[in-house]
């Protein structure tokens, strides 16, 4: 059985960790929902797990006004040039982080195996 694990760069990790980021800011729609990993980028471990529960395209107002949600300060311009919210619930920072072997290519996701 494999579960993805999405890498997930300091500070944005933690946010989603402690509950205060909901939405993870991306360039790219995802149609990836229900339970997977966090990875924190550049460190070899994964630290915990949450739930996608939906992904929405975003409009420059709708970035503007939901900063309590995606906790970036700087909202002038979209990050990219479609931005989407995945929108992260039940969110949860594992006591033991884990080692994992990080494969060539990974960018955004990793196959972890489970079992």
């Amino acid at each position: 059985m494999t579960m993805k694990a999405l890498i997930i760069k300091k500070p944005w990790i933690d946010f989603i960790l402690d509950g205060s980021k909901i939405w993870e800011i991306r360039g790219a729609n995802t149609k990836i929902r229900g339970q997977i990993e966090l990875i924190q980028s550049g460190s070899g471990l994964v630290v915990g797990c949450c739930e996608i529960v939906d992904c929405k395209e975003l409009s420059l107002e709708e970035y503007q006004s939901n900063t309590y949600n995606h906790c970036i300060s700087d909202t002038t311009k979209l990050p990219y040039k479609r931005t989407f919210a995945w929108v992260v619930k039940n969110a949860e920072r594992y006591k033991e982080p884990r080692k994992y072997k990080h494969p060539n290519g990974a960018i955004v996701w990793v196959n972890m195996k489970n079992g």
